[in-house]
């Protein structure tokens, strides 16, 4: 383990009054820094989005390479909340793509007389993965009922992708995203851009969780093709892809795996047509993000939930084929507890990094967070 050099830290966005996790960072053509994050009302107890109908995805911009960054603005509108984590695009002419899912969601009373219940998913089943989930400290609620916890219902919900062409300060177009045979489409990450404009954008099948597919869109995101699966095994719960396409063509990705929770990753080299099988990655820590850099190489960050709780990453050389594990970096260590994670990051011009993430501050407020380091 190698400390980041030169690393310091600071806080984007804080509210007392609100949980605020699962930052995507990218760098807009005008040079402005956006991150997308998940805000809802706060809790004694941790709620995600697969148990929380208030969450809405809201952008925080930094004019000055994050120094000071704006209060957040909810995307695309206030008509949409109930949503999973959001990813963002760049695309090459300058256009912003958020994609997003959201949730249908009920109260309790209306539940129980709607019409159709077999669309329906009632606390005391949603509740059961957050009672077993090691990521929560569970034990002053597991005797609870769960309806007190989260008095709501879950329905369906779909896939969006909206559009920018003001480097995010508004999205004015939206379509949905077709998703059928899968449960729905959820990706906390962006698309790769392929050199002849295809956009490819993975999912996982949320509520489901267990398998990772693509939709692929030839103009810009305004209409995708039907699904194509790329990552499913019996037995192992795939999901948050992370995709990157390096300046050999090939394109990259790294998928968690929620049960040997352990990061996967697999690859195309044909354009997305076909990937590899999946192969288990020695890292410990989940979930990833990828950042190709100039000169070649590529910066895998992720979070480390195991004492001392911080977020590491970790460099290739040859475009994923291998992983430094010898030179694990320690972007950022003794953060307080393990509800912390989803790193991302931004190179600048002089190839500095910007890691964005979140995690609770000494008053245990739940924050988003950012650390420049040297490379």
């Amino acid at each position: 383990m190698i400390e980041a050099r030169e690393a310091t830290h600071s806080i984007l966005y804080r509210d007392e009054y609100s949980y605020c996790a699962h930052p995507h960072a990218v760098s807009a053509s005008d040079g402005t820094w956006l991150v997308v994050f998940n805000k809802a009302p706060r809790h004694p107890y941790i709620l995600h989005p697969p148990e929380e109908p208030l969450f809405r995805n809201v952008i925080i911009r930094s004019n000055d390479r994050g120094l000071t960054w704006s209060t957040p603005d909810v995307v695309p509108n206030y008509g949409i909340s109930g949503t999973e984590c959001a990813g963002l695009t760049v695309l090459k002419n300058g256009d912003v793509l958020l994609n997003q899912w959201q949730f249908d969601w009920y109260p309790l009373g209306y539940a129980r007389t709607h019409p159709n219940q077999s669309t329906l998913t009632y606390p005391n089943v949603f509740m059961k993965r957050w009672l077993r989930s090691p990521e929560h400290d569970v034990a002053d609620f597991a005797n609870g009922q769960v309806e007190e916890l989260a008095p709501w219902v879950r329905g369906g919900g779909q896939t969006f992708v909206h559009c920018s062409s003001d480097n995010g300060v508004s999205f004015t177009y939206s379509t949905t995203v077709d998703t059928f045979p899968f449960s729905g489409g959820y990706g906390m990450r962006g698309c790769a851009e392929l050199g002849d404009g295809t956009l490819i954008l993975p999912l996982s099948d949320v509520p489901n969780y267990r398998k990772v597919f693509s939709v692929t869109s030839t103009d810009g995101g305004h209409n995708w093709t039907t699904p194509l699966t790329i990552a499913a095994i019996p037995g192992l719960e795939f999901e948050e892809p992370a995709i990157v396409c390096l300046t050999s063509g090939k394109l990259l990705m790294v998928i968690r795996e929620n049960v040997k929770r352990k990061l996967y990753q697999i690859e195309s080299l044909d354009n997305g047509t076909s990937w590899s099988l999946p192969k288990v990655l020695p890292i410990e820590g989940y979930p990833a993000h990828l950042l190709a850099l100039k000169d070649g190489r590529l910066l895998l960050t992720y979070g480390w939930r195991i004492a001392d709780y911080g977020i590491h990453g970790i460099w290739s050389f040859d475009e994923g084929n291998t992983w430094d594990v010898n030179n694990i970096i320690q972007v950022r260590g003794e953060l307080p507890n393990r509800n912390l994670g989803y790193p991302s990051s931004i190179a600048d011009e002089n190839g500095n990094i910007f890691t964005v993430y979140y995690a609770e501050d000494e008053t245990g407020c739940t924050c988003i967070m950012g650390s420049f380091w040297k490379t």
